[in-house]
């Protein structure tokens, strides 16, 4: 996807989003990513769609479960293989455990491809979760609670322009406010709930990025809608136009399901100068 498109995870009217589920901790942001169901085309990719999403919010690692997965030929191999190089060639890197029954035909099979010395499989997921969460922690993060009023947006930005000044990343300073402004504005109006923010850096020198998340309360995700047209054109009322210009603003966005809401989050980059 280019720079801009939205990164959701959920479907709406697809059978096949009753097999893949993934699931952000809010606490410790790792994701638990669960797929179950017979092996087959569809759901494999359906699987790869939501594992690069899952990869794009940068989390501190993902729990693949897969114990309910009927994959009797192994043949879902590869795929959780070249997560798992993905997740390591990240900078950090992001860790990628998977849970699965030790004599099933899928362990012993990325077994013999070779995964002994950098994969390990898991038991259980909650031992998977434990590893996951205890290997990295982010020690260079902003974190501020909001009450459910749009004009927390207010303290966000400035938490932003904080972040910025002490990370070195003033170049992103306008965008980066811009986009946690909506993001705090949108959860505020539509989830009613407290709001919190966490603001950390990723990556370094050029490829210096800033990541913003927002949880909130309401486990419905949001997602871009057309423009309401009225007789002097789109109406600025309408909320979908703000994720609209995060759309514009961030690199990347999306939302995942957390266990007592949702987490929107985005990545602020610098952006190529054009000649």
């Amino acid at each position: 996807m280019g720079a801009g498109s939205p990164h959701l995870i959920g479907w709406s009217g697809d059978a096949v989003a009753d097999s893949v589920l993934a699931v952000i901790d809010a606490d410790t942001t790792v994701i638990e990513f669960s797929v179950w169901g017979g092996w087959d085309r569809s759901l494999a990719g359906q699987a790869r769609i939501v594992l690069d999403k899952c990869l794009a919010e940068h989390p501190t690692g993902i729990v693949v479960d897969l114990h309910e997965l009927s994959d009797p030929h192994a043949a879902s191999a590869p795929l959780w293989l070249t997560a798992c190089s993905q997740g390591a060639a990240m900078e950090p890197p992001v860790t990628i455990a998977l849970c699965a029954r030790a004599n099933a035909p899928l362990a012993r099979r990325m077994t013999r491809l070779g995964a002994r010395d950098w994969l390990v499989l898991y038991a259980g997921v909650s031992q998977a979760r434990a590893a996951v969460a205890g290997r990295r922690v982010l020690h260079n993060r902003m974190h501020l609670a909001l009450p459910p009023d749009p004009a927390a947006a207010i303290s966000a930005r400035s938490l932003v322009s904080d972040a910025c000044r002490e990370w070195d990343l003033e170049h992103l300073h306008q965008r980066a406010r811009l986009v946690v402004s909506e993001l705090v504005v949108n959860a505020a109006e539509h989830a009613g709930t407290d709001v919190e923010v966490i603001v950390s850096p990723r990556g370094s020198g050029a490829a210096a990025a800033l990541h913003l998340a927002v949880y909130d309360g309401d486990p419905i995700l949001p997602r871009l809608r057309d423009p309401v047209t009225g007789p002097l054109g789109p109406s600025l009322e309408d909320r979908g136009l703000g994720l609209r210009i995060v759309g514009a603003a961030a690199s990347a966005w999306g939302a995942l399901p957390a266990r007592s809401g949702k987490l929107v989050w985005a990545i602020v980059r610098g952006r190529p100068e054009t000649g």
